[in-house]
């Protein structure tokens, strides 16, 4: 047995400087550490993510009541138990919890937990975390993923007139995770470029998750300076756009008020419809409100051949949700958030139920980061196949694409890649331990 032996958290700072929970965990052979992240524009079907609230510490925004659930409530009953036994851990602090939603003692202390464990098991069995999520998913193989880039905010993000949240590139077209990671920076460079001449030194300060802020305020404009670079840059063949709409966000008396109009859904599906036609747009994530099956449904019946239409708010990670959206084909694809369901358990069983169901997953950072890499490792093991974590900028965000970096030169000494299709990128088979080749 992997006995745990100690088990402790404490507060650190997010990448913008609020409070979050890391969790450190020691067994006879092993010190690891997991850093919860934190959302912006958050659903509000996510799992609870406890703050202080009523003191003057960071404005309320402090975790030390996570911080003590950790170390007075869950460490007591986790001390002793074998770290590799990742669903009866999580389960038990589920049952500990005892709440739907898991607001008791807070989804970022039991997520850190959850981390943590994770990692301690792939250290005791010493398999790199990537080997051992891949196992806990019944997974054979490996899949490095198509990075999704958000380089230009709006919304929530940014304090611009722009309504969709995020503009993403996604480098389908490139020969390995490496040269991906290359294309997204050398289009980000000439983006930055773009945008200083056109709107000065002012507009290329960047947002949470690394992307450019520019005073634009309507999507077509985004749209439009995405497509100059990416025809600058000479990727036009390699690089294909997404974006993430956070419609909750201007949902507002039953209207969606975007580029200075209130559309009813239809509209507004007639408006992606128009711009997937016009754009070389693969992706679109939370096109409607959180709650709005309805026109999730006829988006993804309209356009979903051709283009993934991704749930975040709308499925928040959570198979109850999902399940719900099969049932109405209201998405063809999952965005994987591990803090939005609270345990690494929950998080592979949402995969795995959007997979069995043909659905992509599409593994997100939140805005709110930290220097963890942990969603690098699970996207690999998951085969998801897709991973979105910011601009190729800010150290909190490149470090998982450079763990990916990593992680495929560790994989390609031995294998050869299959293909490089969007939802099946460079598929490399391994077997347990011992990579083959195909």
């Amino acid at each position: 047995m992997a006995k745990i032996e100690l088990l402790r958290a404490r507060e650190i700072l997010d990448s913008r400087g609020n409070p979050t929970v890391e969790v450190e965990i020691s067994t006879k052979h092993c010190k690891e550490r997991a850093m919860v992240p934190s959302g912006a524009s958050t659903g509000t079907h996510e799992a609870w993510e406890l703050r202080d609230g009523d003191d003057k510490r960071f404005k309320g925004k402090g975790v030390l009541k996570a911080v003590k659930n950790v170390n007075e409530i869950i460490a007591p009953k986790l001390m002793g138990m074998d770290c590799v036994n990742q669903k009866e851990l999580d389960k038990l602090m589920i049952d500990l919890d005892g709440t739907e939603n898991k607001a008791k003692l807070g989804a970022n202390a039991i997520l850190g937990v959850s981390m943590a464990v994770a990692r301690a098991a792939a250290a005791e069995n010493e398999l790199e975390l990537y080997e051992h999520l891949a196992d806990l998913s019944d997974n054979m193989t490996y899949v490095l993923p198509v990075p999704s880039m958000n380089v230009i905010n709006g919304g929530m993000h940014a304090g611009n007139k722009l309504n969709i949240q995020e503009f993403m590139i996604l480098p389908v077209g490139a020969d390995n995770f490496k040269h991906a990671t290359q294309i997204c920076s050398e289009l980000y460079g000439e983006l930055k470029t773009i945008i200083k001449d056109a709107y000065g030194k002012d507009a290329i300060n960047v947002g949470d998750e690394g992307g450019f802020a520019p005073p634009l305020a309507k999507t077509e404009d985004a749209l439009d300076l995405l497509m100059k670079a990416i025809k600058k840059s000479g990727y036009e063949n390699e690089v294909k756009l997404g974006m993430d709409c956070a419609a909750s966000e201007f949902y507002k008396n039953g209207k969606y008020e975007i580029d200075g109009a209130k559309l009813d859904g239809i509209k507004l599906v007639e408006k992606y419809t128009r711009l997937v036609k016009k754009y070389p747009i693969i992706s679109i994530e939370d096109p409607f409100a959180e709650d709005d099956f309805k026109n999730f449904s006829i988006l993804t019946r309209e356009i979903g051949e051709s283009v993934q239409i991704v749930g975040d708010d709308l499925l928040v990670t959570n198979v109850k949700r999902i399940n719900m959206a099969i049932r109405e084909k209201a998405a063809n694809a999952l965005l994987l958030k591990v803090n939005q369901i609270g345990t690494v358990t929950e998080a592979i069983a949402a995969a795995k139920l959007s997979m069995k169901n043909k659905m992509g997953v599409m593994v997100s950072h939140r805005s709110g980061e930290t220097e963890d890499s942990f969603i690098a490792d699970l996207a690999v093991g998951l085969k998801a196949g897709q991973i979105k974590s910011g601009a190729p900028c800010r150290s909190e965000r490149t470090a998982k694409y450079n763990r990916l970096i990593r992680i495929e030169e560790e994989l390609e000494k031995n294998c050869r890649y299959a293909g490089s299709e969007f939802r099946q990128p460079w598929l490399i088979k391994v077997q347990k331990k011992n990579i083959i080749s195909d």
